[in-house]
């Protein structure tokens, strides 16, 4: 249809321009010789030269040539007739003087090439400028859309799903266009869709593990202690040796034996689930750091509340509660950094774990703002850390000489300190007879 419209178009141009050049040829025609005119014009011609006027100021003034000449055969008179000028006898007194002559036809002739070429260069323009209008539709129906395209398909393959595909009016594509773009964005948001999963499952298998894991931490000492009230049993009723067979002394040690076996089993079963746990979490820990954090307002007794529940680590002594306030905090990462930091205390040191709440004004952040802040200190009364590692633990992967032992990463003073800047809070870390982490959360 669009072939159609431009033929069209080409054609009644085309029309067009014929009929101007037509029109502006048609006044161009020759004229018959106006025989009265030149009569007229020689009768003056001869009362001029009667008159004595000279003869260059009437040739000047008729526009025509006097020859004075009655030999049949005249030189100049031939070239005349060669350029068939109009030639009219001449006549003083009565008597033949010579030849009266007018190249009016050469002059029409000059004309006309004139006009002929002034007219085929205007025909000319016009034609390339219609050309170059063809080329530029062309262009713009077919060469750029499929440029576009072009384009279009390279950025696709190079993921970038955020380039629209231009859709216009006179692109010959149009459809097949529409079509690409409809696709690309039912492919970005299938990307996002898939992202978005792809994150709900890491934060899942985060959360998971992390609720997974207070309960293995607890049932782990919970068969310490058991391990321990069977083994003072067993060695009290042993004492003396073992105890005859058949005696009640006797089942009462088997069953204690059997109930120790049965300790160790499901305390090696709890060390295996921890030992998956970690493994399920390093495998999340490279996109840890680009985890979303989403500060919103919430009650600061809520720290307190994650704290205490975390006493079956070891134990967590608050020196104060935590003043009643509105804090920005993000729930689930805040519990993260409260179970990390308590976590590596009782793992590196295991002590008691001290906490103290009080409030700062007016405090200058890394960031160069200002504001309060409930700060929160935790402290254990541990070997600390040393001070070749001091100021390197927070870094990403690094692991302090103490660790060695250990099982972890090194991610989590990293994360910590993250999860913080991200709420709008900072953390630090220092020695102080023991190992201190204190956190700012900002209040609202």
């Amino acid at each position: 249809m669009r072939i159609r419209r431009i033929a069209a178009a080409f054609t009644l141009l085309m029309l067009i321009f014929l009929g101007i050049f037509l029109r502006l040829f048609s006044g161009t025609s020759n004229q018959k010789r106006d025989i009265v005119f030149y009569n007229d014009l020689l009768y003056r011609i001869e009362q001029d030269i009667r008159s004595g006027r000279p003869l260059s100021e009437i040739e000047e003034a008729y526009d025509c040539r006097v020859i004075y000449a009655k030999e049949l055969y005249d030189p100049e008179l031939a070239e005349l007739y060669a350029q068939e000028a109009f030639v009219l006898d001449l006549e003083i007194d009565g008597e033949y003087a010579g030849k009266v002559a007018w190249l009016d036809r050469q002059d029409k002739r000059d004309a006309y090439m004139s006009t002929t070429l002034k007219y085929s260069l205007i025909l000319w323009g016009a034609t390339l400028l219609m050309g170059y209008l063809i080329f530029l539709v062309i262009y713009l129906v077919y060469i750029r859309p499929v440029d576009e395209l072009k384009k279009f398909s390279e950025e696709l393959a190079k993921g970038n799903l955020d380039v629209p595909l231009p859709i216009r009016r006179t692109n010959f594509f149009g459809g097949f266009s529409e079509a690409f773009d409809i696709m690309r964005e039912e492919l970005k948001a299938s990307q996002k869709r898939r992202m978005d999963a792809e994150i709900a499952r890491k934060e899942l298998v985060a959360s998971l593990s992390h609720d997974v894991k207070t309960p293995v931490a607890v049932i782990d000492a919970v068969c310490e202690v058991m391990e321990v009230k069977y083994r003072r049993k067993l060695d009290r009723l042993t004492e003396g040796g073992e105890p005859d067979a058949g005696s009640e002394n006797a089942a009462e040690v088997a069953e204690i034996r059997e109930a120790l076996e049965k300790t160790r089993t499901i305390a090696s079963k709890a060390d295996t689930i921890q030992a998956l746990i970690s493994e399920l979490l390093h495998s999340n820990l490279e996109d840890s750091e680009k985890a979303e954090v989403h500060p919103e307002e919430a009650y600061a007794t809520v720290i307190e509340e994650y704290l205490m529940g975390l006493r079956s680590y070891g134990k967590i002594v608050p020196e104060n509660h935590i003043p009643k306030c509105l804090v920005y905090m993000d729930r689930q990462r805040m519990e993260q950094v409260i179970d990390n930091i308590v976590g590596n205390s009782v793992k590196y040191a295991g002590t008691e774990i001290r906490v103290l709440f009080d409030e700062v004004s007016d405090m200058l952040m890394p960031d160069g703002t200002t504001g309060s802040f409930i700060r929160i200190t935790i402290k254990d009364a541990g070997p600390g850390v040393s001070e070749d590692d001091l100021p390197l633990i927070a870094q990403k992967y690094y692991r302090g000489s103490n660790a060695s032992e250990k099982s972890g990463y090194g991610m989590g003073l990293y994360l910590v300190k993250q999860y913080m800047q991200k709420q709008g809070g900072d953390m630090e870390y220092y020695n102080d007879k023991g190992f201190t982490v204190v956190l700012m959360l900002k209040k609202v």
